[in-house]
């Protein structure tokens, strides 16, 4: 609902703050007073093209802000969320338009560009005028329309989606997975497409690797080699000199602690207290011997073997070779190896998934297919009956001999889209709808923009919304329905009925009416009068909300043009009439 519409410096309007109501709001004035200019703001806040020409002579810059309670909305405020938007239930939209034509639009705070604006705000407006509408003349929305009178999308009034039929749903499902496995084909088929360049390039490196053979652990094992190798002969000398030292042919360091060892023990017999140390000395010409006799055995397991360090040298350099390139350490040579291997094996998987795949997509497209048969036969038979209904609803507002029709016909096939009986699938079906119109007897029914005028539109789209209600199929949203023009050509009676059309219609959907007629204006639950001020340096619009004798004495103006005892009467009648028809109607619903 739009709560609240300020405006400054908008081409007349100087500054001007509107708060709205729930329901019916009107605007009427003078001819020529800038009603149309509110409507025109409005649009701008849904992202309407614009030019310097909306800024007020003399003023820098226009600016239009615009605050709606989207909380009758779970679907937009979820929409707005994920857009990155805060979301309390209210959203406040505000364009700034500059005297050199550059524009600004502002979406709870955060800046957005005007195609950003449109796709946010598209289900928040129906505006119909001069020759424009926001929703209707958009071939989009028509098959929403047909679908919703239907009752093939969303639920109806009092259901829960669960409770409500919803064949678009399940649709939208199958589609969705048919497009899963076509994006799961595309993928596995470009692979295939380098498939063999790609198994070569891995067989390659796997081979590179293979070739060399290597072992967890080698290259520690062989750099500890090579260092022996390298020293082998000072190793040698070493244990050599330690072994003659300890066990020489003349006797060594061994014997004469043998010797030692005798001495104290002998003496130990005598006195106990030597005891401890021939127990040492005996431990050390055991160790020593040991020593003796391990380096003994080193010395003559010690290799040295020139052609031995080379073969080593060798190995460590193919080694570290292969490091560099797949590691940097052969354990990441390792992992690498497992790597190749493993995309290797997946290249194989995918030749026999694909034909897998193509059986799944079969499956899968044959169940969307029934289903979008089965929606678009539901839809050709609604046609007929929407068509019907909004051909009524047309001769209740002076449109008699109107001729509607609401063309189903096939969406054109895309590459690389999903077809069904040379249609395209969509998430919605295979079907894409028109309302067509002929406003005069006679003429050929074609597109709302080409042929209807602002007054006409307006009252096809509230033809329309009547035949939804009718229909069962009520719709709560958070955005507003804006009529301009509505009144064009008519009069008497059947301005009566478009007065009770629009009040039916503000029961579901919050109306913006411009008119000229008092019994439209009568049955507003809120009204505004827009004046227009000239003088000598500037002309301002502005707009006022009057309620009691203010309104009565509006109504009066509309009616004759003259405010008098008798007019005034006449409007204080007509406002009670209509409160009265409105009760009724309230009751019966």
């Amino acid at each position: 609902m739009l709560v609240l519409l300020r405006i400054r410096q908008f081409v007349l309007i100087e500054e001007l703050e509107l708060r709205f109501e729930p329901g019916f709001n009107v605007l009427t004035g003078e001819t020529g007073s800038g009603k149309s200019i509110l409507v025109d703001a409005l649009a701008l806040v849904f992202g309407q093209r614009v030019t310097s020409e909306v800024v007020r002579p003399g003023a820098e810059e226009a600016e239009v802000q615009a605050l709606f309670d989207v909380t009758s909305s779970p679907q937009l405020m979820a929409k707005l969320s994920e857009a990155g938007l805060g979301m309390d239930g209210e959203l406040v939209i505000r364009r700034v338009v500059h005297k050199s034509g550059r524009s600004r639009a502002y979406v709870n705070g955060r800046v957005c560009s005007a195609k950003e604006l449109c796709e946010l705000t598209r289900e928040l407006a129906d505006i119909t005028s001069q020759h424009e509408s926001v929703a209707l003349v958009d071939p989009r929305t028509h098959l929403e329309y047909l679908d919703r009178f239907a009752g093939l999308c969303g639920q109806a009034a009092g259901e829960s989606e669960a409770e409500g039929a919803c064949e678009r749903s399940s649709l939208a499902r199958a589609v969705e997975a048919v497009r899963g496995l076509d994006e799961q084909i595309a993928q596995l088929a470009a692979r295939e497409r380098d498939r063999h360049e790609r198994e070569a390039f891995l067989r390659y490196q796997l081979e590179t690797i293979d070739s060399v053979a290597p072992e967890t652990g080698e290259l520690e094992k062989l750099s500890d080699e090579l260092l022996r190798l390298k020293h082998g002969e000072k190793l040698r000398s070493t244990a050599t000199r330690v072994t003659a030292f300890l066990d020489g042919e003349d006797g060594g360091a061994c014997d004469a602690l043998g010797r030692l060892a005798g001495e104290l023990a002998a003496g130990a017999a005598i006195d106990e207290r030597l005891r401890s140390a021939a127990t040492e000395v005996e431990q050390c010409w055991n160790v020593l011997a040991e020593v003796s006799r391990e380096l003994g055995q080193y010395r003559e397991r010690l290799e040295v073997n020139p052609s031995r360090l080379e073969e080593i040298q060798a190995r460590l350099f193919r080694l570290e070779k292969l490091a560099r390139a797949h590691g940097p350490t052969l354990a990441g040579v390792f992992s690498t190896r497992e790597r190749l291997a493993a995309e290797l094996e997946a290249f194989a998987r995918a030749e026999a998934r694909l034909p897998e795949l193509a059986t799944e997509r079969e499956a899968a497209l044959a169940k969307a297919a029934i289903l979008a048969r089965r929606l678009s036969k539901a839809r050709h038979e609604a046609a007929k009956r929407l068509a019907k209904a909004i051909v009524g609803e047309l001769g209740e507002l002076g449109m008699n001999g109107a001729r509607v029709c609401v063309e189903v016909s096939g969406r054109p096939p895309k590459d690389g889209e999903p077809v069904v009986d040379g249609a395209r699938l969509g998430a919605a079906g295979i079907d894409r709808v028109s309302l067509l119109l002929a406003p005069n007897p006679g003429g050929e029914p074609r597109p709302l923009g080409q042929i209807a005028s602002g007054g006409e539109l307006s009252r096809v789209l509230l033809a329309l919304r009547r035949a939804l209600a009718t229909s069962g199929q009520t719709e709560r949203r958070a955005g507003i329905v804006v009529l301009d023009e509505i009144d064009a050509g008519v009069g008497g009676e059947t301005a009566d009925r478009i007065g009770r059309a629009v009040a039916s219609i503000a029961g579901e959907r919050q109306v913006l009416c411009i008119t000229h007629l008092a019994s439209i204006a009568a049955y507003a639950d809120a009204h505004f009068v827009v004046t227009k001020t000239v003088s000598t340096e500037s002309t301002t619009s502005t707009a006022l909300m009057v309620e009691g004798a203010t309104r009565i004495a509006e109504l009066a103006r509309m009616l004759t043009g003259a405010r008098n005892g008798t007019t005034e009467r006449a409007a204080r009648d007509l406002l009670t009439a209509a409160k009265r028809t409105r009760s009724r109607t309230a009751k019966a619903a």
